[in-house]
């Protein structure tokens, strides 16, 4: 059995997208997995499985989550090993970049090719800057720039299918379920 992450995007941001976590612990149960935890209501959950494929298993959950929902539920998954990786990614970025306003770490489903990569890293400006490490990439936000912006300097839309949570959540879920 090997534990998972899973990373639900663009659920509970409003009334049609509704997806209480009680609901993704049973749809998630349903399909086979097991050891289910949930962590809050943001899309977060934990499973182990004895499927070894990442994509297979995002298949197996997004169309679960598509058949009892009625709306595509795009799905990231982690091993939990990769996970630590990408919480440890963002508590060394955090310590080599005191004083940042906010850190986003966006989980994502496809690695970025270097052309890509560089494009998103390129993004740089005054108000902070990108990383990529893997399938995450770290908004580094710098104080001004923009409180409760997520994307100020418009790179999501590069990164292809991704979810974004911010460095609290990753340290958070790693410490708790990794």
């Amino acid at each position: 059995m090997v534990v998972h992450l899973a990373f639900l995007r663009a659920v509970n941001l409003g009334p049609k997208r509704v997806f209480p976590k009680a609901d993704i612990h049973r749809v998630v149960g349903e399909v086979g997995f097991d050891e289910i935890e949930t962590h809050l209501n943001t899309g977060n959950v934990r499973f182990g499985t004895r499927m070894r494929a990442r994509p297979k298993i995002e298949v197996a959950l997004e169309r679960a989550f598509a058949r009892d929902r009625g709306f595509e539920v795009p799905t990231i998954v982690f091993s939990a090993a990769e996970f630590v990786q990408v919480a440890a990614d963002t508590a060394r970025l955090d310590d080599e970049h005191p004083g940042l306003a906010r850190h986003y770490v966006y989980l994502l489903k496809e690695p970025l090719d270097a052309d890509r990569v560089a494009e998103v890293e390129a993004r740089a400006d005054e108000r902070g800057r990108m990383i990529v490490l893997g399938r995450a990439a770290h908004a580094l936000l710098r104080p001004g720039y923009q409180d409760g912006q997520v994307d100020p300097l418009a790179a999501a839309n590069l990164l292809g299918v991704a979810t974004n949570r911010n460095a609290n959540v990753v340290r958070t879920l790693a410490a708790k379920w990794c």
